[in-house]
């Protein structure tokens, strides 16, 4: 059981660095809420975006069971080159780096109508996949990073870091809640944590290259250089 600890570890690292972005357009949202769109939109907004994500990304552990790890550990350098990326560009978020978070019309006739509050009207609304559909087009290094980590992981590691990365969305969806009355809060506390990102992103992935064994790829490769 000595796996456990440093998997929750590994969880903490991947769900800080693929998800705290999240807390920008969230407190975003929530400042946007009215009669028609509500928190409940957001909340299962997000956990719907962020499962099509975990969803495509999990073609990464099947193809795990099915490729040696030594050679699924390769992709561990997508994450190192990222954070590499990153910390070379040195980019940061400024105001007007924003996702279009527009909501829908309340004068609209569908709109008019008294609003049902269970979770399977909140899952057909409109402006739920509002939500969903900018957590996914924020979600691309959310893959690059997934992919090769869940290659690289067994079923119970892999429930373990999911179990924490969904977690931490809900974490993320409580505290932007409560900044929605000071969403330039959460800019300020994103660009303090991009300073991490990168540091973060490239022990990911040597984690990923050092468990597999992917390293000693290299060094068979060098002779031949």
């Amino acid at each position: 059981m000595d796996w456990i600890v440093p998997t929750v570890m590994l969880g903490v690292a991947t769900a800080t660095a693929t998800t705290f972005d999240d807390n920008i357009y969230l407190t975003m949202f929530f400042s946007k809420t009215n009669r028609t769109f509500r928190p409940r939109h957001i909340v299962v907004g997000e956990f719907v975006g962020f499962t099509c994500l975990v969803g495509i990304s999990l073609v990464g552990y099947f193809a795990g069971l099915m490729i040696p790890h030594i050679w699924i550990g390769l992709l561990g350098f997508l994450p190192i080159a990222i954070g590499v990326n990153a910390l070379l560009s040195r980019q940061t978020i400024e105001e007007d780096e924003t996702v279009d978070i527009s909501v829908a019309n309340p004068s609209h006739p569908h709109y008019r109508q008294v609003r049902r509050t269970s979770l399977w009207h909140t899952l057909r609304d409109p402006q739920t996949y509002r939500v969903s559909a900018v957590t996914l087009a924020n979600g691309g290094n959310n893959i690059a990073i997934y992919i090769p980590l869940f290659a690289s992981s067994t079923l119970p590691r892999l429930s373990i870091i999911l179990a924490v990365c969904y977690a931490a969305i809900g974490l993320w969806l409580f505290v932007s809640y409560s900044l929605n009355r000071q969403p330039m809060t959460a800019v300020i506390m994103s660009r303090y944590v991009r300073r991490a990102f990168p540091f973060v992103l490239i022990w990911l992935g040597s984690s990923i290259v050092l468990e597999n064994g992917s390293h000693q790829l290299l060094y068979a490769l060098a002779p031949s250089l």
